[in-house]
């Protein structure tokens, strides 16, 4: 969904940067719910204001909740069949590599400081080796320890530095 979403606001339309879109990334991915809903609204918001983002928010929910609504039905019989299953692993793969799109796009974009690269190859080592061992380490405190890491490296420098 970032992907779509980014191509969409970002490079056909150009409603919005793809600054904008990656600062609103680290906004969405940090606060409660799935993060296409939340980068959604803000877009919407964003660009026509309550009603944009009332509309973007439906815009990326019914679609998903016809569809999986609909599989409920009848959802046992549906994930017995041996197409479906094969689909789903397909879609597995389609759905890393999307991620791995939007992150390697962000990483380009991405203004490139000694603290900025190091914390992504640290953070990536990290996510793998818990991965590697099974460990459940929750994303929020990823996000927690970026964000004190950044205002104490930050904020350390910025008293280091003359004031212009």
């Amino acid at each position: 969904m970032i992907s779509l979403i980014k191509e969409k606001v970002a490079d056909k339309k150009g409603w919005m940067t793809e600054e904008e879109i990656n600062d609103i990334i680290v906004i969405a991915e940090s606060t409660p719910g799935p993060i296409a809903i939340n980068l959604a609204t803000y877009c919407g918001y964003k660009i026509k204001g309550v009603f944009g983002s009332v509309l973007a928010t439906l815009g990326v929910v019914l679609p998903s909740l016809i569809i999986i609504f609909s599989i409920s039905l009848f959802f046992d019989k549906f994930i017995q069949n041996k197409v479906v299953a094969a689909i789903f692993m397909g879609i597995k793969c389609a759905v890393v590599y999307l991620i791995t799109t939007a992150g390697i796009r962000m990483f380009r974009k991405m203004k490139k400081t000694w603290y900025s690269v190091t914390a992504t190859i640290l953070i990536i080592l990290i996510m793998a080796v818990l991965s590697i061992f099974s460990k459940s380490f929750s994303t929020i405190y990823f996000i927690l320890i970026g964000g004190f890491l950044g205002l104490i490296i930050f904020g350390f420098l910025a008293k280091k530095e003359p004031k212009k």
